[in-house]
């Protein structure tokens, strides 16, 4: 099939990491599809990489069930405020914390000021991440695969080392690796090497902490259209964005 019978989305591409929804053509559907039945009524949530994509997905859904949602990010804050406004709008209040996961004295710092400010925690999602691709292995450079690993996979271990003292029974910690994880991808080395980390890092700590009845599970999407597609492919690349999916398109 041709490139055009092939085309998913309007070709674009953004210069910079980790890129804003506000940019993207279509806007990404973020909104929940249902009514709250009140299953995190009470609950306090910290999503990293919660301005958007995913985890403003993830933090308007979770205001929607009733609970109050502090959002870490990079440096996107046109984004990251509308996502506390979605929130708001919920009924529900938000932080927004502008940070560098992988620097562990900020992932302390960020969860402290949510003990402070929203007064307890029930659920860490680990969903900050960012994407390099290269041709060839060559190409990754020291500083990109340290990069990568800091925070993709460091992480997410300075953000449930700062949590862990605050998790009660029936906590939950949620981690997003990708389906990278499971089928390699030629082009991702480094990011799908961390997403396979993520994925053992999850199977181990959900052993190591069930004994204190905090549960630990994985998410492992597919192609999803979020900031982070515009703001690492080129323009050609992103326009089949999703096209090897059974459904031919991203979700």
């Amino acid at each position: 099939m041709s490139s055009e019978q092939n085309q998913t989305l309007p070709p674009q591409t953004q210069d910079q990491q980790p890129g804003h929804e506000t940019e993207m053509n279509p806007r990404p559907n973020y909104e929940p599809r249902f009514p709250g039945s009140g299953r995190l009524n009470g609950k306090i949530a910290i999503v990293t990489g919660g301005d958007s994509g995913i985890g403003r997905a993830v933090a308007v859904l979770f205001a929607r069930e009733g609970a109050d949602v502090a959002v870490l990010y990079l440096n996107e804050s046109e984004d990251a405020a509308e996502t506390k406004r979605l929130v708001e709008r919920e009924g529900r209040r938000c932080l927004s914390i502008a940070g560098d996961v992988g620097d562990p004295e900020f992932c302390r710092s960020a969860v402290d000021q949510v003990i402070r400010e929203l007064g307890k925690l029930d659920i860490l999602i680990n969903n900050a991440a960012e994407q390099h691709p290269k041709g060839d292995i060559e190409e990754i450079t020291p500083d990109q695969l340290d990069r990568t690993f800091r925070t993709n996979i460091f992480g997410y271990f300075y953000m449930t080392q700062g949590s862990m003292p605050h998790l009660k029974e029936g906590a939950a910690i949620v981690n997003t690796t990708s389906v990278t994880a499971y089928r390699g991808s030629p082009d991702l080395l480094d990011y799908s090497s961390t997403k396979g980390a993520i994925e053992a890092f999850t199977r181990s700590l959900a052993k190591k902490i069930a004994e204190k009845g905090i549960r630990v599970n994985g998410v492992a999407p597919g192609p999803i259209w979020t900031p982070l597609i515009p703001s690492t492919f080129p323009a050609e690349k992103v326009k089949t964005f999703g096209a090897d999916t059974p459904m031919k398109r991203p979700g």
